[in-house]
């Protein structure tokens, strides 16, 4: 005679217990960025909306901005840091090319007990990684709470003469403990995408095995970020409708049971323009870029936080997360929010 087998338990809903963010000191004004760019400061403010950005000092490295905004979230989290059983960074502006900056964030925070790996979307890294410790914790019975975190150091990678990526790319950090939550809160939804034919809109030419490093690749400036700002602008007007409305289709929402669009921050302007376009109420896109710049893989996460406290967000809200990045990467996720408290370090909005 057989027994019958029991089901296998539900595993647990993982949603957000805390965040933590860290800008740098240094802030950089649109009259600084314009001298160099030869432009002018109305020139910055008119064609991307931002107006301020945030610069590492030439001692600080993205793991450094990271371990910061690490700090912050497992406090706000109310978690040892000797409990984290994962951490998680997004960056395309690593420390070296290995080891991966997740083991040096390790290493300054004294996360000792957590595995620490690297994920490189671009901007949409801090999604991908989240899918990553999400589905880690979903599966792990042992593993109970990881830390995800999104940072750049762009400043290290641009060429401050050219003004398509010197007035918008910054530096900053944001970090999400990630842990149980009860089943009608975290996140209950993940798409995510790629297209590698598109790969060379937005890159850092030079610097890995197929240009590797010599005289010429730094003379030819083949080390800063290359971008084509028409190509990267239409790909966002064309995939962020669509994202969004694949995102409600799936969940069987509709946009006004949608309490925040938390999304990439490319440059403000742009960003009004494809919400509008998309018809998302203008509260409920909630928009940081015009003081941070475009913080890459650091920019949703720190939107996040900063619509947690400014907002603010409510325990039970829900929020479509929605990114675009290099490669080109794409993604979207649903998240009820539970009520997470946030830390902020460095200089505020």
């Amino acid at each position: 005679m057989t027994k019958d087998l029991e089901p296998a338990p539900t595993p647990p809903r993982v949603g957000v217990l805390g965040m933590g963010t860290h800008l740098p000191t240094r802030r950089r004004t649109n009259e600084e960025v314009a001298r160099a760019a030869r432009v002018s400061p109305d020139w910055i403010t008119e064609r991307t909306g931002v107006r301020n950005r945030h610069t590492a000092g030439p001692e600080e490295a993205a793991s450094d901005l990271a371990a910061a905004a690490v700090r912050s979230a497992t406090a706000a989290a109310g978690l040892d840091i000797d409990r984290l059983d994962l951490l998680v960074l997004a960056t395309s502006t690593p420390d070296e090319l290995g080891p991966a900056t997740a083991c040096r964030v390790q290493a300054l925070t004294k996360a000792r007990n957590a595995v620490a790996l690297d994920v490189s979307a671009a901007c949409s890294g801090w999604l991908f990684a989240t899918r990553v410790a999400n589905d880690w914790l979903r599966s792990d019975n042992a593993a109970k709470h990881a830390v995800v975190v999104g940072v750049e150091a762009y400043s290290k990678f641009l060429d401050p003469t050219d003004r398509g990526t010197a007035v918008l790319f910054a530096d900053g950090a944001a970090a999400a403990v990630l842990g149980p939550v009860p089943a009608t809160e975290g996140f209950a939804d993940f798409h995510l995408g790629s297209d590698g034919e598109l790969a060379d809109h937005v890159l850092i030419p030079a610097g890995g095995s197929r240009a590797p490093a010599s005289p010429a690749t730094v003379t030819d400036g083949r080390h800063t970020i290359h971008m084509d700002g028409r190509a990267v602008r239409d790909f966002i007007a064309e995939m962020f409708p669509v994202v969004l409305s694949d995102s409600l289709a799936r969940n069987r929402l509709r946009m006004a049971d949608i309490d925040a669009f938390v999304t990439h921050q490319p440059n403000p302007r742009l960003l009004r323009s494809v919400g509008t376009a998309a018809g998302i109420p203008p509260d409920r896109l909630p928009i940081v870029a015009e003081e941070v710049g475009n913080i890459g893989a650091a920019s949703t996460p720190y939107t996040l936080a900063a619509a947690a406290v400014e907002t603010p967000l409510r325990r039970g809200d829900r929020i479509v997360l929605a990114t675009f990045g290099a490669g080109m990467t794409w993604g979207s996720a649903l998240l009820t929010w539970s009520g997470a408290p946030v830390i902020r370090t460095g200089p505020t909005t």
